[in-house]
């Protein structure tokens, strides 16, 4: 008798450490794969600077919404690195008001950041000294969309280098 009551005390607390273990290594590794969007590491090409209204700030006689086809010296990389660390480098871009809804642009060196990130299946969030506010991910791409009209920016749109 003293045998099966021995037993059933070492039964039990074998069974709840067994069952605290499976409860906590489960729910760090739910909340870890909820966190990473694994399809947004890469390198990551500025390809659209978008404002609210078509200019033809290279008086070509084609106007257009998207800067990067006014300005050649506009450029912009972001890096998105599995070990959750960002960098983007990006140019300054200075629009000001002529008038008539006229605007000039023009480029003014760079900026660099880094940080951290997570992402989603829907945005990805970054932290940082000058973070940028979350990405969106949009058939495929991430938009930053800043949604100012001129003189400011409406979004910033990067595409997944092949």
């Amino acid at each position: 008798m003293e045998k099966d009551c021995i037993m059933k005390i070492l039964k039990y607390p074998t069974l709840l450490l067994l069952v605290l273990c499976l409860f906590s290594c489960s729910s760090d590794d739910d909340g870890e794969t909820s966190q990473l969007n694994s399809e947004v590491i890469g390198i990551w090409d500025l390809i659209e600077v978008n404002v609210s209204s078509p200019q033809d700030i290279d008086n070509d006689g084609n106007s257009s919404t998207n800067l990067m086809d006014e300005l050649d010296c506009v450029m912009g990389a972001l890096l998105i690195d599995g070990d959750l660390v960002w960098t983007l480098e990006q140019s300054i871009v200075r629009i000001t008001t002529i008038t008539g809804g006229q605007f000039v642009a023009e480029c003014g060196g760079s900026n660099n950041f880094t940080g951290t990130w997570n992402a989603n299946e829907t945005s990805v969030s970054f932290r940082g000294d000058n973070a940028p506010s979350p990405f969106q991910i949009v058939n495929g791409r991430l938009v930053d969309q800043i949604g100012e009209d001129l003189p400011g920016i409406q979004s910033f749109v990067y595409e997944l280098r092949q």
